[in-house]
């Protein structure tokens, strides 16, 4: 068996499906994108496939990501991790289809029967969160995520911190006490306002607070963790199992988030997870993107047992265009029942990509995210 060709399409709403083709007839599906950067991350695929890739046996997966990563002297970062990462993805599809086996069995076996997930609420600029709380537990959803600000000044005014506390108030009202609340503040807060909210939300208890600050800030974490006692998640902007080394040393982050679309694929993020079961700590893969993605995440979700929870993309406020489901031969694959989503039973990553559909959507997709300013017009964090 020989890797013989691969395709590449970019598909609404922002995504990029990697399709690949063996000399048997066997295809297998990855998800290589950066979101905002999907045609720089198309580029970093087709160097490494024409490359490393083609004409070469599928099966040795760990070699194959070996050599994409460290036959390169410039190693890491989005571009490059994302492009490795659906390649991986691809190549694990096709293994576990060669075995007739989910890939889960070829990583040890499964932990769990099921998976709890989470649901989005509130969009970018969150607002109306305690009627989409109530709606999406009405649903079924026992767990939820929200922004927890707009853009906020480097030293935003005691009203800026009042809105932020009110809103999850108005979520925790919504929903009681036994639904899950995580509040992320997507990078957008200093650290004067992340010690502030993060000691101002803690009434409220919410699941988790993401991403307090940027990750060119890790070092600052446990000056946060200090100003409070809600666990704390991180990691959607670290691509390797060395960018996490010094959350895991510092010993103040509660739950990581490596993204199995741009953390080096299922083979990286395998490691990652049993890195973090070592320091007693937690994961949540983060996972806005499309269905080929989540069925990535679900399958390190099964065999990995200090998973917490799966975030997952059905109508998450970015999906415009096109959704989770949309690109599924066998949509019931992901539906949730009682918040949670079942393990697949296919082989592979357990899903049928509907490739006419692929085709027929396939195109140029062109979303970046929206550069916000504040009201002196310097550039705010998105």
């Amino acid at each position: 068996m020989r890797i013989t060709d691969y395709e590449l399409y970019a598909v609404p709403p922002r995504w990029l499906f990697l399709r690949l083709e063996t000399s048997d007839g066997r295809v297998g599906w990855g998800e290589p994108v950066v979101e905002g950067r999907a045609r720089t991350v198309r580029a970093a695929v087709e160097e490494l496939m024409d490359t490393y890739l083609l004409g070469e046996d599928p099966m040795p997966i760990e070699d194959h990501w070996q050599t994409m990563y460290r036959g390169g002297f410039y190693r890491g970062g989005p571009i490059l991790m994302s492009a490795i990462a659906g390649i991986d993805q691809a190549l694990w599809d096709l293994k576990g289809k060669a075995f007739d086996a989910p890939i889960y069995e070829l990583l040890g076996g499964r932990a769990r029967d099921r998976v709890r997930v989470y649901q989005w609420i509130g969009g970018d600029r969150p607002a109306d969160v305690g009627r989409a709380a109530a709606e999406k537990v009405e649903e079924g959803f026992t767990a939820l995520k929200m922004n927890a600000t707009p853009e906020l000044r480097r030293v935003d005014t005691p009203a800026a911190v009042g809105a932020t506390v009110d809103r999850l108030g108005a979520v925790r009202e919504a929903v009681g006490p036994a639904v899950d609340v995580g509040v992320d503040f997507h990078g957008r807060v200093s650290k004067p306002m992340a010690k502030r909210l993060a000691s101002a939300l803690e009434p409220h208890e919410p699941f988790f607070i993401e991403e307090p600050l940027l990750p060119e800030h890790t070092d600052a974490l446990p000056e946060i963790a200090a100003h409070t006692s809600t666990p704390i998640a991180t990691g959607e902007r670290l691509y390797s199992r060395w960018d996490f080394k010094e959350v895991f040393e510092q010993g103040v982050v509660d739950v990581i988030q490596p993204d199995l679309s741009h953390a080096g694929g299922i083979t990286e993020v395998k490691k990652i997870a049993a890195m973090a079961e070592a320091y007693d700590v937690a994961m949540a893969p983060h996972c806005p993107l499309g269905p080929i993605a989540l069925a990535a995440c679900v399958q390190v979700d099964a065999c990995s047992p200090n998973v917490l929870i799966q975030e997952q993309s059905l109508d998450i406020h970015y999906n415009e265009g096109g959704d989770v489901l949309d690109y599924l031969a066998d949509p019931n694959v992901f539906e949730y029942e009682d918040g949670y989503v079942r393990l697949p039973d296919g082989p592979g990553l357990g899903i049928e990509i509907d490739e006419d559909y692929v085709r027929e959507r396939a195109g140029a997709v062109d979303w970046h995210n929206p550069v916000w300013r504040h009201d002196d017009g310097s550039v705010a964090e998105w």
